[in-house]
């Protein structure tokens, strides 16, 4: 290994572990939730989502204490070393809250240049997702690819919907239109999982909109790193672009109808 890919593996060495350490907090469910409202009614965090932010804060931090932090519920701080952790500490809160499989622990690792590491933990479903940027994307340590080339009316799709009750009444309009064209849609509820389902080849792409950093961060690396293209959200404002992940040949068709 080189210099760099030291540094990248002693970051997703780390990475790893935090998400494991969380993962496991998360594991143990209370019986009882403390609901603190975000956007509406229907977006909330609870408090195992501020428990897992801030042990995966403290552990970063004792590793790594000139690291940058951004988190989802509220953990910042500028970067003094050139390395940004972005946190998703509980990334499907509502399937958290219901008992629902696919709720994870995202954490990925950025410099100047982007996204360098990314991990999606999802114990519920035994998935352990992790990428380096340049070095491959991997699934319980196994390679894994995204499926290509995949036609339009033949892919199997993944979604998200909006927690603003009047994005959603256009979202459904949408949705209407767009069923007709495609094999299939789902549902599940957490966004970096949905990622790297597109990664492995568990879906054949995703869209969604009003996608945050951390919502992206970690999958869209894992995503990319598996050979699909991942566009969108970070190349203009947040909220008001479509996040689009699929292989080469099913990103320029969904980028035509929705992009």
């Amino acid at each position: 290994m080189d210099e760099m890919e030291v540094a990248r593996h002693s970051l997703l060495e780390l990475a790893i572990a935090v998400s494991h350490e969380a993962a496991s907090l998360l594991s143990s469910r209370p019986t009882n939730f403390e609901i603190n409202q975000k956007s509406s009614a229907v977006d909330f965090a609870t408090q195992m989502d501020h428990a897992s932010e801030n042990l995966i804060v403290e552990r970063l931090l004792a590793a790594r204490p000139m690291d940058g932090i951004i988190g989802e519920e509220g953990s910042s701080r500028p970067s003094q070393s050139g390395i940004t952790w972005v946190i998703d500490p509980l990334d499907g809160t509502v399937n958290y809250f219901y008992d629902l499989p696919g709720w994870n622990v995202s954490i990925a690792a950025k410099d100047a240049d982007g996204v360098i590491v990314g991990v999606v933990n999802a114990p519920s479903i035994n998935s352990l997702w992790s990428a380096t940027r340049g070095g491959g994307a991997f699934l319980n340590g196994a390679p894994i690819r995204c499926n290509d080339p995949v036609a339009i009316e033949l892919a199997l799709l993944g979604t998200g919907f909006s927690y603003s009750v009047e994005k959603r009444v256009g979202q459904a309009a949408f949705v209407n239109d767009l069923i007709p064209q495609i094999r299939d849609l789902r549902r599940q509820g957490a966004a970096a999982v949905d990622l790297c389902h597109v990664a492995m080849g568990a879906l054949d792409g995703y869209f969604e909109r009003d996608l945050k950093e951390w919502d992206l961060a970690a999958g869209g690396l894992i995503a990319r790193e598996a050979g699909a293209l991942v566009t969108g959200r970070l190349g203009g404002a947040p909220g008001e672009e479509m996040v689009i992940a699929a292989g080469p040949a099913l990103h320029a068709a969904l980028t035509a109808r929705i992009g």
